[in-house]
């Protein structure tokens, strides 16, 4: 859909560190392969970790887990074995604009167990308030660690909750004491729902994976959209977080 979206892990590792430069402490990653599918084969990740790497850049790497890169929770955690400092875990099921965003129960706790035992982040992706609450399960359950729970709240996708500050107001309000989030809006109104979270509180990811478009009809890069939003941060007297400061707001120093 369009030309500026990163997709061998040496344009992914120049992205990543041309975002790091313009003020982004995490860089969330997916991979694909040399057909340009997503996928969630370990040696695409490790390929754009080890050039980061490589490159000495410290922004804190989060490794995706989402359905599109793979069907079962095997293939989906397989880049886990990496040990990023967090991944994401989708903690519920939901509908994509053509396909389900399908998450059982049992891959859900699967890839939690693996996360818990090699003491990597969740960030719960979520996609309607149930996922909230799964999330608070699991980690009475003790499939999460204690500490903060880490929530990326996502808005926009057709099929899921539309991008309204109603729907933001909601999210937030339904979220356990003490947790730390995000926001990810798709559409035309991803500017003005991540100023209202940044308002709230919150932390803001962008990207597009996300947003295709900077303005309508102006295509969008990773970097001009994190240059814009840390631009807009800094005048509302939000400092930006370096990878340090993240560590410390996650609860894993």
């Amino acid at each position: 859909m369009t030309p500026h979206v990163p997709v061998t892990p040496e344009e992914i590792a120049n992205d990543i560190i041309a975002c790091y430069d313009k003020g982004a402490s995490v860089a969330h990653i997916h991979a694909r392969d040399e057909e340009g599918v997503p996928t969630c084969d370990i040696k695409y990740f490790a390929e754009t970790v080890q050039l980061l790497d490589k490159a000495g850049c410290p922004i804190v790497k989060q490794i995706s887990t989402g359905a599109r890169g793979g069907k079962t929770g095997e293939a989906r955690a397989e880049a886990l074995a990496l040990k990023p400092l967090s991944a994401s875990l989708a903690s519920g099921s939901s509908n994509f604009p053509t396909s389900i965003n399908a998450n059982e129960p049992t891959l859900i706790e699967y890839m939690a167990k693996i996360m818990l035992t090699k003491n990597i982040k969740p960030e719960i992706e979520v996609f309607d308030v149930a996922m909230i609450n799964n999330a608070v399960r699991l980690q009475q359950e003790g499939l999460i660690n204690k500490g903060p729970l880490l929530f990326n709240l996502v808005l926009g996708v057709k099929g899921s909750l539309p991008a309204t500050p109603k729907n933001l107001f909601f999210l937030v309000e339904s979220l356990p004491p003490n947790a730390v989030w995000s926001v990810s809006v798709i559409g035309p109104q991803h500017v003005n729902l991540s100023v209202i979270a940044m308002a709230l509180g919150g932390h803001v990811r962008v990207g597009t994976e996300d947003n295709i478009y900077y303005a309508k009809g102006v295509l969008a890069t990773n970097v001009a959209l994190v240059e814009r939003i840390a631009a807009i941060a800094q005048s509302m007297g939000r400092g930006l977080a370096a990878p340090q400061d993240v560590k410390r707001i996650w609860g894993i120093e």
